[in-house]
C-alpha cells in the first residue's frame, strides 16, 4: 500500500523555509511528486491522499465491498471500433472526460492501481485505473494481471481507466448519451487510449474486459502480437488454441484454462489476455508456442467431417468466417473490436505458416458433452486426419457469399 499525503510541513532547517510534500508513515519510498505530476497529467488533482496498488484486504479496510455483478451496460466506443458498441462522439468524450475528471479530483481520497493485459512480455499493454472509490479498484485488480508503477511509468502508450462511482447517473443524459438507467454505462476513446465506467459499471467484468480489449488491440497488433478471440486448452504437453461457438465454450469450459475469449499469440507464446481466476502473477505466464489451432463449427448439414486438418490458408479462411450452424460471426468475435478481422486473418496466416502450427476444423454438432468435445479435439491431434473436404457445393456457396460481401480483395491463400 502507498498513501500520498498532500499535507504541507513547513521544514523550519537553517538552510530552508520552503515547505516540503510528507509521505505518509505507511509510504513504499514512492515520490508523492511523481505520482501527482502523473495523476494532474491525467487530468486528477489530488485533494488529500491518493492510495497506489493497494491490497484486497487493505481495499476492504477502506470500505471496498464486492458489487452485485452486472451484465449488459450500454457500452460507448469512439475510434474505428467495430461490432457490438454505440457510437460516441470526439466532443461527447471530451465533455464526459472534463467531468469525470472534475468530480474524481473533487473526492478526497483517490485510489489508483496498475496493471497489465497479457502477463509480462513486450506485447502486453499496461494500464492504470483511477478511481473515487476502492470498489472498482477491487474489481479492477481481480482481472488485470500485476505490473510494476516503473512499467506504467516507461510504457509508450499505457491505457488510462477512470472509474467514477459515485458520479450523477444523469451524466450521460448531460452530454447527449441518454439516460443509460441506474447503474451507469461504460465509454471508450480508442485514439485516446482511455476508458470511463460510470456508476456501477465496473461490476460488468464482460463489458469492461470487452472493451479493455478493444482498445488494447492496436497496441498488441503494433508489438508484434495477435490478439485472438481464442481459448486456452492444455492437454499434457499440448498447447491448442480453440476458437469456438459460445455454447460450445460454455460446455466444455472446466477444460479451458479459461472460459474468457482473449489471447495474445505471439513469438514468445501464447498468454491470456486477462488473469487466470485467482492466480497470482509473481512469475510469467506464458505458455510455450501451440501444438495446433482447432476451429470449431457446428454444422448440422452433414457437409462438415466430425475432424478433418485444415492449411495454413484454409485456417486463415474459416477464422474469418466463423461459420456456426448456418450463421457466421466474423472472426469469431461478437464484441467491439478495433482490428480489422482481414489484416487479423493476414497476420494469423503468416504465423502459422512462419511457426508451422497445424490447424484443425472440427464440427461439434450433436456433441453436447464438454469432455466428448475435448476429447473429440485431442483425437483430432493424435490422429492421421484427413484433409479438410466437403459433400456438395451448398454449404461452400454460403462461405464464400459471406467472404466476398464481409471482405474485399481476400488474398489468393485464402481459401475454403
Amino acid at each position: 500500500m502507498i498513501a500520498i499525503s498532500l499535507a504541507r510541513s513547513a521544514f523550519s532547517g537553517p538552510n530552508s523555509s520552503q515547505p516540503f510534500f510528507r509521505l505518509s508513515r505507511h509510504s513504499r519510498s514512492w515520490s508523492s511528486y511523481g505520482l501527482n505530476s502523473a495523476l494532474a497529467g491525467k487530468g486528477i488533482l489530488v485533494q488529500d491522499q491518493a492510495f497506489l496498488n493497494l491490497k484486497s484486504t487493505e481495499l476492504f479496510q477502506k470500505g471496498a465491498t464486492l458489487a452485485e455483478p452486472l451484465s449488459g451496460l450500454p457500452i460507448h466506443v469512439r475510434g474505428h471500433a467495430l461490432r457490438g458498441s454505440s457510437e460516441i462522439s470526439k466532443p461527447q468524450f471530451t465533455k464526459l472526460l472534463k467531468q469525470v475528471t472534475s468530480h474524481i479530483s473533487s473526492i478526497s481520497n483517490i485510489y489508483v492501481h496498475d496493471g497489465a493485459i497479457g502477463s509480462r512480455s513486450k506485447c502486453n499493454v499496461k494500464i492504470r485505473m483511477i478511481s473515487d472509490g476502492p470498489s472498482s479498484i477491487l474489481a479492477f485488480s481481480n482481472i488485470v494481471w500485476e505490473t510494476t508503477t516503473r512499467a506504467i511509468s516507461h510504457d509508450s502508450c499505457p491505457l488510462t481507466v477512470y472509474a467514477a462511482e459515485s458520479i450523477s447517473p444523469g451524466v450521460g443524459n448531460t452530454i447527449g448519451l441518454g439516460a443509460g438507467g441506474d447503474n451507469g454505462f461504460i465509454a471508450a476513446d480508442i485514439e485516446r487510449s482511455m476508458l470511463i465506467l460510470c456508476g456501477k459499471a465496473f461490476s460488468d467484468t464482460n463489458g469492461t474486459k470487452e472493451t479493455l480489449v478493444a482498445l488494447s488491440e492496436p497496441v498488441i497488433f503494433a508489438r508484434g502480437g495477435l490478439p485472438l478471440p481464442a481459448r486456452l486448452l492444455v492437454s499434457g504437453d499440448s498447447v491448442v488454441l480453440l476458437f469456438a461457438p459460445e455454447d460450445v465454450i460454455q460446455n466444455c469450459a472446466a477444460f479451458l484454462v479459461s472460459k474468457d475469449a482473449g489471447v495474445v499469440l505471439s513469438s514468445e507464446g501464447v498468454m491470456p489476455f486477462f488473469r487466470i481466476g485467482n492466480t497470482n502473477t509473481n512469475g510469467p505466464h506464458i505458455f510455450k508456442s501451440p501444438s495446433a489451432i482447432v476451429l470449431v463449427t457446428s454444422d448440422d448439414s452433414r457437409t462438415i467431417p466430425s475432424a478433418s486438418k485444415l492449411s495454413p490458408g484454409q485456417a486463415a479462411y474459416h477464422f474469418l468466417a466463423g461459420h456456426q450452424n448456418g450463421k457466421f460471426v466474423a472472426a469469431f468475435h461478437k464484441g467491439p473490436s478495433s482490428i480489422d478481422p482481414l489484416e487479423l486473418g493476414k497476420a494469423l496466416l503468416c504465423m502459422l505458416k512462419e511457426q508451422q502450427i497445424p490447424s484443425f476444423l472440427v464440427n461439434a454438432k450433436g456433441i453436447e458433452s464438454g469432455k466428448d468435445i475435448v476429447t473429440l479435439v485431442e483425437s483430432a491431434l493424435s490422429m492421421n486426419i484427413p484433409p479438410f473436404q466437403t459433400e456438395g457445393g451448398e454449404l461452400k456457396r454460403r462461405y464464400k457469399s459471406f467472404v466476398s460481401e464481409k471482405y474485399q480483395q481476400l488474398p489468393e491463400d485464402f481459401s475454403f
